[in-house]
């Protein structure tokens, strides 16, 4: 059952690529009553979501099954006096729980507030007092209750935390009280442009921003899921990001029911590559998306040596994909991983659609849906093969659906990325003679040396070709006579000396690849690398000490 095409008109070119894609819905759209529930009606034993752990637990949960605890859940929240238009913190992880307790704030028109279960207390404060939330729902596991409990003895607008499956004090075991729940549910009246979610950016500078989604941005997700992630009915769709990131909203949720695909969820905390690929081996999964860094751990454990012939469709996305680990998994499964590119702030902007392999390394060509542009920073747009920033230009007949409707608690900030009409993305990339865009990088990322402009992924691609590169970034150090120096941070792989004379061997290495303006003058050696909590690289903390 796929329910997607009610909600779209599409259109095809004669090679059946998609041409055009237009949103159709009632002004009252929700996902939770519109696509859940009305998949519990159609398919009510369709598998909607496959959840396992480490320890070998699993649970299976259909349509109807997720329908109708959602509608438990829901009359949990009312019971304890959440309305529509009140904010809910989700820490859930991977917990099964999630899907159905997001799918209930849907339906009351509560906007939910994913996050990962890694912050702590002071993180967690500044959320509330940012966005307001009245109200949280955490995972048991590792330090989590702890970290909210504090921020709910603070003076804010927190004042109950729900905790799944256990009892601890101060807290309320919301398993316990859905299980006790009626699961009839009268609909409650939204409208298709009010809040649905929050997200909080993980951005490399500044305090994390607070982006505002209204119900649409879920029907903008059919193109992420059918287009890109090739998703198909009755399969079994696997992204590996945890739900507290706005990668969960395209890879786990609302494109693939609307799909009529189910939904894997593997329930980890600490990244295993093997494990990963043994339950794509044991649940049959067909389409597979997770980031570049993640293929990288996979081709050196060796997917060749897991039975993976359920795999149709595998995609990445969240930083450059290098194209030496492209290759590898090409030989090592016979699929090409297809790139996306998308923020927090949107939906899928830039894909390999339709199941066609443009070209490796590149994030492909513009969804239908958007507009896209290079432009310089006065706006203009630039010529083919020059770098200009990634921007949206909104239609001038309709709304520009999929962008983040605001920036809670900061307008200045959101006007300013409409500037001159347009969204701007902060991302740079150039397009080829053929009509594909290649990322370059962060706009803020980028160095200027020696009259030149540079981006840090062009000379970490080929870094990443010497065998003793396990991670790197590039960036750009004050030099009186460059403006900016280019510098290397490495982290080696095991057992790796890394001594001057490895300096000089990945100097020299590098240096005979790269155009002379982007040689490498200076190379650090590191045990780790500062990331942010969604794996992101830092080169904000690696510039500041360097």
């Amino acid at each position: 059952m796929q329910l997607y095409k009610q909600f779209c008109n599409e259109e095809f070119n004669s090679d059946n690529t998609l041409k055009s894609f237009k949103l159709k819905f009632e002004d009252n759209y929700n996902f939770g009553y519109d696509v859940l529930d009305k998949m519990a009606e159609k398919a009510p034993n369709d598998i909607a979501l496959v959840w396992t752990n480490p320890e070998g637990e699993e649970r299976i949960f259909t349509f109807a099954d997720l329908s109708r605890l959602s509608n438990k859940a829901a009359n949990v929240f009312l019971k304890y006096g959440i309305k529509k238009g009140d904010r809910v913190l989700l820490m859930l992880k991977r917990n099964y729980e999630y899907w159905y307790i997001v799918t209930a704030l849907h339906k009351l028109g509560v906007v939910a507030i994913p996050a990962t279960n890694m912050l702590t207390a002071e993180d967690i404060s500044y959320r509330v007092n940012v966005a307001n939330i009245k109200m949280a729902v955490c995972t048991p596991d590792s330090e989590t209750i702890e970290h909210l409990l504090t921020a709910a003895n603070q003076e804010n607008s927190l004042k109950t935390v729900f905790v799944a499956r256990e009892d601890f004090d101060g807290t309320v075991n919301i398993t316990k009280e859905i299980e006790n729940a009626s699961d009839e549910l009268e609909r409650v009246e939204t409208k298709a442009d009010e809040p649905m979610l929050i997200y909080f950016t993980s951005g490399t500078t500044g305090y994390p921003k607070a982006v505002v989604h209204n119900h649409i941005y879920s029907l903008c997700h059919i193109i992420s899921a059918k287009y890109w992630q090739n998703v198909k009915e009755g399969g079994l769709h696997f992204s590996i990001a945890e739900t507290g990131w706005a990668k969960a909203s395209y890879g786990k949720i609302y494109g693939q029911w609307l799909c009529g695909c189910a939904v894997m969820a593997f329930d980890f905390d600490k990244f295993s590559p093997s494990k990963i690929l043994k339950v794509i081996e044991k649940f049959k999964v067909t389409s597979f998306c997770a980031p570049p860094t993640a293929y990288r751990y996979f081709v050196k454990k060796g997917m060749q040596k897991y039975d993976l012939s359920s795999l149709e469709y595998l995609t990445t996305a969240g930083e450059a994909l290098n194209p030496i680990v492209a290759e590898a998994v090409y030989q090592q499964t016979g699929l090409h991983p297809m790139e996306g590119y998308g923020q927090s702030e949107t939906t899928l902007l830039i894909a390999n659609l339709n199941g066609t392999h443009g070209k490796t390394g590149s994030i492909g060509k513009p969804s239908p849906m958007y507009n896209i542009k290079l432009v310089d920073s006065n706006g203009d747009e630039v010529k083919q093969g020059e770098t200009g920033e990634i921007v949206v230009v909104p239609p001038k007949d309709r709304k520009q659906y999929g962008i983040f409707t605001g920036y809670i608690g900061d307008e200045q900030m959101y006007q300013y990325a409409w500037r001159n009409g347009m969204y701007h993305t902060n991302d740079t990339a150039y397009m080829d003679e053929d009509g594909y865009f290649w990322y370059v990088g962060r706009a803020d990322d980028l160095i200027k040396t020696r009259g030149y402009r540079v981006g840090p992924f062009e000379i970490e691609n080929v870094l990443m070709k010497h065998p003793a590169v396990l991670e790197c970034a590039v960036i750009g150090v004050p030099d009186d006579s460059r403006g900016q120096a280019i510098k290397a941070i490495i982290k080696t792989v095991d057992g790796c000396e890394a001594d001057k004379n490895l300096v000089n061997e990945i100097k020299g290495f590098s240096n005979k690849r790269l155009a002379s303006y982007k040689w490498i003058q200076y190379i650090e050696f590191t045990d780790e690398m500062p990331k942010t909590a969604s794996g992101k690289i830092k080169r904000v903390a690696l510039k500041a000490r360097a």
